[in-house]
């Protein structure tokens, strides 16, 4: 590993890690890193420890997270930029808080960063009894765990993000051994995974992009599941039947846009579970799905984020 690559950071906020990173997946992107300080930080205080001698991450201010992307030296970096800068906007304008939003372009060894960001990806708990936990790493499971084996890859979903962290405590919370669940835009398939640990009879996680079907599919792998399917595409396209669980990790905008097609997806008494909606774009979202004929059981917040829980 002795390649040179550019890395292009975007520095934003903890709160806007998810959908800055997904800007990277527009792209020929051969890599992706998150570097969050809060993060890092909260898990400091837990009870897995981090080696802060690694750790180099404050250049920009204790609130800032650093997005990184890496591309190859025939990239055209200058319409990588533009089109970076374009979509942070967009992001602005639908009411994300993206803090400074600047673009940093630097020239770099291959070494200096291909698996940098995997020692700060430990084995995290989530809810009573979620452990995700990177392939890599070893973990002590206690009895009542639910190993979840991620390598996230290309794919974002890594179970540490506020959105990913309330999405899993719902499914914990709802889905019961009966349940078929689907996933719209899985990504990593960390929440289809996690619904087929928790013992649904089926579930189907659906994305648009191809990376992270493959990356969802390989993660199956890792857990050796044989009630989950991965497909490419779009949910009314591709998905057949209803579910008594719905779940949409991706943002306000898109969920409103889908809700009144989740409904025709859904059994009677079925649970839509919605995240990653900034808390700025709430009540848009519960209006909708209150519009649509939904009722509103759960409406949970951490951080800057919001997870709300609707059924039919």
């Amino acid at each position: 590993m002795n390649g040179k690559w550019i890395e292009v950071k975007i520095v934003t906020t903890s709160e806007a890690v998810e959908p800055i990173s997904g800007i990277y997946y527009g792209l020929d992107v051969k890599g992706v890193a998150i570097e969050d300080p809060r993060d890092i930080l909260e898990r400091e205080q837990g009870p897995l420890s981090w080696d802060f001698a690694d750790i180099n991450i404050f250049e920009y201010g204790k609130d800032a997270a650093v997005v990184k992307g890496y591309f190859s030296l025939e990239e055209n970096i200058d319409e990588v930029q533009k089109y970076i800068e374009e979509k942070i906007q967009d992001l602005r304008d639908m009411g994300i808080e993206v803090g400074e939003g600047k673009v940093v372009i630097t020239q770099v060894h291959e070494e200096d960063w291909a698996n940098n960001w995997k020692k700060y990806y430990k084995p995290t708990k989530i809810g009573g009894k979620i452990v995700i936990k990177p392939i890599w790493e070893e973990y002590e499971a206690m009895k009542e765990d639910i190993i979840v084996e991620m390598d996230p890859g290309m794919a974002f979903g890594t179970g540490t993000h506020e959105t990913t962290r309330m999405c899993i405590e719902a499914l914990e919370k709802y889905v019961s051994p009966d349940s078929t669940v689907f996933d719209i835009g899985t990504g990593s398939g960390i929440l289809a995974i996690t619904a087929a640990k928790l013992g649904a009879n089926h579930v189907v996680g659906v994305d648009l992009d191809p990376v992270a079907v493959d990356s969802a599919k390989s993660n199956v792998g890792f857990n050796k599941l044989d009630n989950i399917e991965i497909l490419h595409g779009n949910l009314m396209d591709v998905v057949e039947g209803k579910a008594n669980i719905v779940v949409a990790n991706i943002i306000a905008e898109v969920i409103i846009f889908l809700t009144d097609d989740v409904k025709s997806f859904l059994k009677p008494n079925g649970y839509f579970i919605t995240s990653g909606i900034i808390k700025d774009r709430r009540e848009d979202v519960i209006n909708k799905l209150i519009s649509s004929g939904f009722k509103i059981i759960e409406d949970n917040t951490l951080g800057e984020w919001c997870c709300i829980v609707a059924a039919i």
